[in-house]
């Protein structure tokens, strides 16, 4: 489990990277502008995944109280800062700084792990309580599946705009 679920992060972290890097190329105000979409800018969506990131592995950190290795990546986290509205040039490369600090964080927090904390219960106030909490897996699952679905959304912005940016296709780098 834990192999797959590392792939999973370091795929996350290489197409964090890339389309960091495609967005540093749109002037700030392309990057800024309101999109439509529910997170308006494509900075925003960004941003958003960002704040997930940092969110979800937050959940984890008392199910894994007991796990040293896992408790130091709780440290990194505080580094990260919200970055709220529209962002000018400096503010997005703090951005992208942030992103990488999260992306790795949680590739970390994963190596951390062993059997047995894969499987510690995570308390969640969601769905009305029922289940008052689920697995660490499901978790972590939830997590990249979030941000591979904002991903979508900034693609989607992206193929609009006749812009490249095929870093959600089959990628061997990271193995």
């Amino acid at each position: 489990m834990k192999q797959v679920f590392l792939a999973f992060a370091k795929q996350n972290q290489e197409a964090n990277k890339t389309v960091a890097d495609i967005l540093g190329k749109l002037s700030n105000d392309d990057r800024e502008k309101d999109r439509k979409s529910y997170y308006k800018s494509l900075s925003e969506l960004f941003r958003h995944n960002i704040g997930a990131t940092v969110y979800f592995i937050s959940l984890f950190k008392e199910a894994v109280a007991d796990n040293a290795e896992a408790q130091k990546i709780f440290a990194s986290l505080a580094k990260i800062q919200e970055l709220k509205g529209k962002l000018n040039e400096e503010q997005w490369k703090k951005a992208v700084g942030f992103s990488k600090i999260a992306d790795k964080a949680l590739v970390d927090f994963i190596n951390a792990l062993n059997d047995n904390d894969f499987q510690a219960s995570v308390k969640i106030d969601w769905y009305k309580g029922k289940p008052p909490a689920t697995p660490l897996w499901f978790m972590l699952e939830q997590q990249i599946a979030h941000n591979i679905h904002h991903r979508g959304q900034i693609s989607q912005i992206l193929d609009s705009l006749k812009i490249d940016n095929d870093y959600s296709g089959i990628n061997v780098k990271f193995i």
